[in-house]
């Protein structure tokens, strides 16, 4: 009788890494070996196909390939599993192993033992395959149609009524009176107070998504907006959304790179954790353009992941599996550098802030979400993208949980020719008041009190608009 596959494979990694592993692995024959903790994950090997990708693509890339293609599962909490593996990794600096010859010939003779060799698996289909050059038009189209139009129905699936897949901003602990949806509203508020938005002010949001932070300005900021971005399934629902709030006479939603933007000045600049997409080489290029298309004496905030200043990992793009599966050409980097090509593109920086911890209490209830109701998400998508999703949501929470990754709100003023901001004295004033306190009182967002007249960017003073802070855009038509 053949003897049982994972103590075998067991005692080969642990003598490979030099540490125990940190979870149990149950094989293809029924066999298990690993920790005695009754609560540890357990890595399930489905086929030895999910061991032959690791022979052809070592680390992350091979196993998420075979995690994709439902060849390795994980039985227990998925993130539990990976942040074991994470800090095994910085213990045992695990990126820095290098096999002796003799280690080498032990793992061939046991994959000729367990049949694992053989020719390279083919990639999931999920798997992206972008052509052309890096950063230029069409292959910029590409990338963001892959992630964006994957379904507009998987999207209200996921995310809250108001459509925002970015770094809510939560005022206050999660609880039955306080969730995501608040946490959502409490974000697109605080922007737009940042911005110091008014009634006929003109807004550009680049990278508008599926409309929310532009159907959020002109409800309850009386502002003219015009949305662009790349993904044409995001233009068409949220077009929808817009005609059927009425608001059509005050959002344009185009389907326009950032670079064709015609029109300028804008009063104020909204783009929305669109810049990690950009890449390295073209964001002085971004950076420029945001200038460009905004007046002097008028407020950018650009809301932007970061990427390699702490945690030990600096990838860029986030690692094989976010590059092959999620947001190819995505190029993240240190919020210093970030800074560094805002400030050279002439823009100057009034505030930063965190959102880091925000974005782990943002994406664990859509991780909740997906898994609580697999069956559904499965229908709209496919196992295979359910599990890249599964994977994807998972690894960005704990990313940003253990300091990996970071998000930051960035806001940036254009001085005018003589160096002049036009920002108020005061901090509190320039970015308005904290948007929890209002809604909890019940006041408008504008009114006599907190807004009497709109600021110099649209000249002469106009009535405030009037609108209940307790009117959430939870009951938007979607």
């Amino acid at each position: 009788m053949p003897s049982p596959v994972a103590p075998r494979l067991t005692e080969l990694v642990e003598r490979l890494i030099g540490a125990p592993l940190p979870i149990r692995i149950r094989a293809w024959d029924g066999s298990e070996s690993g920790p005695s903790d009754p609560d540890a994950p357990v890595a399930i090997i489905r086929h030895r196909r999910a061991l032959r990708r690791l022979l052809w693509n070592p680390g992350e890339l091979g196993l998420a390939r075979a995690f994709v293609a439902g060849e390795l599962d994980v039985e227990g909490d998925i993130a539990d599993g990976l942040s074991r593996f994470w800090k095994l990794a910085r213990a045992h600096s695990l990126s820095q192993v290098h096999l002796s010859t003799a280690d080498k010939l032990d793992a061939a003779k046991l994959g000729i033992t367990l049949g694992i060799l053989g020719p390279r698996p083919k990639p999931p289909a999920s798997e992206t395959r972008l052509s052309g050059g890096l950063h230029t038009r069409r292959r910029d189209r590409a990338a963001i149609s892959h992630h964006y139009d994957l379904s507009n129905e998987f999207y209200e699936f996921l995310l809250d009524p108001q459509m925002a897949y970015s770094c809510g901003y939560w005022t206050r602990e999660s609880g039955p009176d306080y969730g995501i949806v608040d946490a959502q509203r409490d974000k697109l508020d605080l922007i737009c107070r940042k911005l110091g938005l008014g009634p006929g002010m003109r807004l550009l949001d680049v990278g508008c998504g599926w409309a929310s932070l532009l159907i959020h300005a002109a409800t309850h900021y009386g502002v003219i907006a015009v949305g662009v971005t790349l993904s044409a399934e995001q233009r068409a629902f949220g077009m929808a959304r817009v005609a059927a709030l009425g608001l059509s006479e005050k959002i344009e939603i185009r389907l326009q790179d950032y670079r064709e933007i015609p029109d300028q000045p804008f009063d104020a600049i909204s783009t929305i954790e669109m810049g990690e997409h950009v890449g390295q080489d073209n964001y002085p290029v971004y950076a420029a353009q945001l200038h460009k298309l905004l007046r002097p004496r008028a407020r950018v905030l650009v809301q932007q992941m970061s990427r390699g200043a702490s945690g030990g990992n600096t990838a860029p793009g986030g690692g094989a599996f976010m590059e092959s599966y999620v947001a190819p050409d995505m190029y993240m980097r240190p919020l210093g550098s970030t800074l560094n090509f805002l400030e050279e593109a002439g823009l100057e920086a009034v505030d930063v802030y965190s959102l880091r911890e925000h974005y782990v209490w943002t994406v664990r209830p859509w991780l909740d979400t997906l898994q609580d109701n697999k069956a559904e998400a499965i229908a709209l998508v496919g196992e295979e993208q359910y599990r890249v999703w599964l994977l994807y949501l998972a690894g960005a929470a704990l990313a940003f949980e253990e300091n990996r990754m970071g998000v930051h709100q960035i806001l940036l003023v254009r001085p005018n020719a003589d160096g002049r901001s036009g920002l108020p004295r005061s901090r509190r004033d320039t970015l308005g008041a904290d948007p929890a306190e209002r809604w909890a009182r019940g006041e408008p967002i504008l009114n006599g009190s907190a807004r009497e007249t709109v600021p110099d960017a649209v000249g002469a003073a106009e009535p405030a608009v009037n609108g209940s802070a307790g009117e959430a855009i939870r009951g938007v038509p979607r």
